[in-house]
Formats: structure tokens, C-alpha cells, sequence
């Protein structure tokens, strides 16, 4: 595939990650897709055969990474896993205030909406959501936590981060994502104000 090619194949993954972030996978259909990103449809099919759900899959899986990716790095400088906690809220925060809160988690909205439905994008989402939890996991293990509290306390800060986006989001207010970070550091053992 030529430069063209890829340029294509990435505007088309930019465009269905910000649409259906923002409105959700039965929100988003592949007309709306083709004007936003102002790609013929032909090359949408040609990059993705399988239509749409392997261009969501896609757009969740490069997702992911990004996020994974901002986790990583503090990691492996050593970062503890309340600051990456830390992260994660400022990160959705952001996204959230940015975007007058139609946008947090880029993975929650799909996976809200596809989990009982769709089991490729249910397993794309529940992989996405594992990776993350398997860097804070890492990093809990570094810290003396045995591999099962690590992961259990992984999944429970991930679980409290990830149901604060949902009441941030409704409520229109970061509030709930502050409180998470407070309960997040008082479920590792941080005690910290």
C-alpha cells in the first residue's frame, strides 16, 4: 500500500474513533463515516472488507494503544500506580471537558453499547481494557502487591476510573472523576489528599 494508501486507511480510523466516541457505534454509520472523512467508499471497503465493524475494531484497537502508551512510559520510568491513575483521570478529563462531555474514554461508548451484541467488538473492547490493566497490574507487582492482588486491585481501579467517566460524563462535571482518583489512591494504600 502506497502513501496515499495509508493516509487513507488512517484518516478513516481517525474519523469512525471521533465519531463513534462521540455517538456511539449504532450512531455512527458508514455514510457519516465516508463524509467526515472525506474518503471515496470504495477505499473504505478496500482497506476494510469487513465494512464496518473491522473499521471499529480498528479505530478501538489504535485507541487503546494510544492510551496504553501514556500509561507505558510513566511505567517503565518507574511511575507508581496512583500517579498513573493520575493520568488516566487528567487524560479523561480533558477529553471530557473538551469535548462539553460527549467524549471520555475512547473505548466505554462501543463497549456500553456492543458488549451483548457483537462478540468480535466485545473481545477488541475486553482486550483493550485488559491491556490497561495489565500495566497497572506491572506496575502494582513492582510495588509488592502478589500477582492476583495486583491484578484484583488493577481491575478495581480501572472498574472505579471507568464508572467515573460514565457519571462525569452525565453530570457534566469532572467531580466524578476527582473523587475516583482520591478512592483509587485510598484502595492502593495511598492515604494521600
Amino acid at each position: 500500500m502506497g502513501v496515499k494508501g495509508e493516509e487513507t486507511r488512517a484518516r478513516l480510523i481517525a474519523g469512525t474513533r471521533e465519531l463513534i466516541e462521540a455517538q456511539g457505534y449504532f450512531g455512527t454509520g458508514l455514510n457519516r463515516i465516508v463524509a467526515a472523512t472525506g474518503a471515496p467508499r470504495g477505499s473504505l471497503y478496500f482497506h476494510f472488507p469487513g465494512g464496518k465493524d473491522q473499521l471499529v475494531a480498528a479505530a478501538l484497537t489504535e485507541a487503546g494503544q494510544e492510551v496504553e502508551a501514556l500509561l507505558n512510559a510513566p511505567a517503565a520510568e518507574g511511575a507508581d500506580t496512583a500517579a498513573l491513575t493520575e493520568l488516566l483521570v487528567e487524560a479523561f478529563a480533558e477529553r471530557l471537558v473538551k469535548s462539553d462531555y460527549t467524549s471520555g474514554c475512547p473505548i466505554a461508548t462501543v463497549a456500553l453499547e456492543t458488549a451483548g451484541t457483537n462478540e468480535a467488538l466485545r473481545a477488541v473492547c475486553a482486550e483493550v481494557y485488559a491491556g490497561w490493566q495489565r500495566v497497572l497490574a506491572g506496575r502494582l507487582e513492582a510495588e509488592g502487591f502478589g500477582p492476583a492482588e495486583a491484578d484484583t486491585a488493577a481491575g478495581q481501579a480501572l472498574a472505579l476510573l471507568e464508572g467515573a467517566v460514565l457519571l462525569a460524563s452525565v453530570r457534566r462535571s469532572r467531580e466524578p472523576l476527582d473523587h475516583a482518583r482520591h478512592a483509587v489512591r485510598h484502595l492502593l494504600g495511598k492515604h494521600k489528599a
